[in-house]
C-alpha cells in the first residue's frame, strides 16, 4: 500500500516500542462480526510468513487486515477508530467503493490504500487505515483524534477484492508489525512475542484460520452470494427441491481438513464430505446437501455441521440450523 502523502511517515524522532499503545482500529466484534483476516509479511523473500512462521499473509503485505465476512456487514455500517491518539496528517476520500477486477488496475495505481486516514502519534509513529467507504471520512488534516475516535467506515475502495480496513503502524520509514512490535525484514519466529504494540484491553488475536459464514439454504449458493449476505433461511418448505449447508472459510493450509455433516431431525446424517486442502487458500467456500426424498421431508430442525482440523487438532466449527414444518 502506498502512503496517503508521502511525507506522514518522516517526521517525528525514533523512540522506544513502548511508546504507541495500539486499541483495536475497528469497531466491531473481533473473531464473529469481523475477523483478522490477513497479517504482514515477514519473509524477505519471494515466499510469505507471519510473524508466527504461519501463513496468515500473503507476498509483499504490509499491514493488519480486518476483514468483514459479508458486503451486507460494510452496508450496515463499522467504525473504523483511531488505534492511538494523534493528529491527522492526511486524508482521501474520494475513490468509489468496488471490487478489484483485471481493467480496474490502473485506476488504483498510486492510490491503492483507497480513501484513508494517516495519523501521527509522535515519537515518530503513525498509523495508516485503508479501503474506508466513500464518503464516510469524518476527519481533517489537523485535527487532534482520541484514541477510540470514530475517523470513518470499513468501506471496498482501492486495491481490494473484499471489505476490509488494512491498517499500517510505521516508524519514521520503517513499517512495523504490531503483533511483536518488529520491522517487517526481522524474520519470523514460533516463540511467543516479547513485545506487542496492542494494548492488552484491545484484545487482538491473530488465530492461525476460522469461519468467516455459514448457513443453509435450498441449493447451493453462488460464490458472489456468499460474499454479498452469507444467505441462511432459518425455516424451509416442505416442498423445497433441496436442503444445502454451506461454510465460508479463511487461512487455510496445505493438508487442511473441511469435513461436514448435515442431519436430519432424528439426527441422522443425511449427507458428510471430506475435503483434503491441496494447497494454502485465503478463503474456501464448501457446500454440501441433498435432494428432497421421495417421501418428502419430514417435519423437524436440520442441523448442519463443519469443522476445519489442522493436524487432527480443530481450528474452526460452525453449527446452523433449518426448521421443516
Amino acid at each position: 500500500m502506498r502512503l496517503l502523502l508521502a511525507a506522514a511517515c518522516t517526521i517525528g524522532l525514533a523512540g522506544p516500542n513502548s511508546a504507541l499503545d495500539l486499541q483495536a482500529p475497528i469497531g466491531c466484534s473481533l473473531g464473529s462480526e469481523c475477523f483478522v483476516q490477513q497479517l504482514p509479511d515477514r519473509d524477505a523473500g519471494s515466499g510469505h510468513a507471519d510473524f508466527r512462521c504461519e501463513h496468515l499473509t500473503y507476498d509483499g503485505h504490509n499491514g493488519t487486515d480486518f476483514g468483514l465476512p459479508t458486503l451486507a456487514a460494510m452496508r450496515a455500517g463499522v467504525d473504523v477508530l483511531a488505534a492511538a491518539s494523534g493528529r491527522v496528517v492526511a486524508v482521501r476520500d474520494e475513490m468509489p467503493d468496488q471490487l478489484l477486477t483485471a481493467d480496474r488496475h490502473d485506476d488504483v495505481e498510486g492510490r491503492e490504500c483507497g480513501n484513508g486516514v494517516v495519523l501521527r502519534h509522535g515519537h515518530g509513529w503513525t498509523t495508516q487505515y485503508c479501503h474506508m467507504a466513500l464518503g464516510s471520512v469524518r476527519v481533517s488534516p489537523g485535527d487532534q483524534v482520541e484514541d477510540g475516535e470514530v475517523l470513518g467506515r470499513v468501506g471496498l475502495s482501492g486495491k481490494t477484492q473484499f471489505p476490509h480496513l488494512h491498517f499500517v503502524v510505521r516508524h519514521n520509514r520503517t513499517i512495523i508489525d504490531p503483533f511483536d512490535g518488529a520491522p517487517l525484514d526481522r524474520a519470523c519466529s514460533s516463540a511467543a512475542p516479547d513485545q506487542s504494540l496492542w494494548s492488552s484491553s484491545a484484545e487482538i488475536v491473530a488465530a492461525s484460520g476460522g469461519l468467516l459464514s455459514a448457513g443453509i439454504f435450498d441449493r447451493i449458493p453462488e460464490y458472489s452470494e456468499i460474499w454479498d449476505d452469507a444467505p441462511n433461511r432459518q425455516r424451509i418448505s416442505a416442498h423445497t427441491e433441496a436442503i444445502v449447508h454451506w461454510a465460508h472459510f479463511f487461512g487455510l493450509r496445505d493438508g487442511d481438513v473441511i469435513e461436514s455433516e448435515l442431519l436430519a431431525p432424528d439426527r441422522t446424517v443425511l449427507a458428510s464430505s471430506r475435503h483434503v486442502m491441496d494447497r494454502n487458500r485465503a478463503t474456501e467456500f464448501r457446500a454440501a446437501g441433498r435432494r428432497r426424498p421421495d417421501g418428502g421431508w419430514a417435519a423437524g430442525i436440520y442441523v448442519g455441521k463443519w469443522r476445519l482440523l489442522r493436524n487432527g487438532a480443530v481450528v474452526a466449527e460452525a453449527s446452523i440450523s433449518t426448521q421443516i414444518e
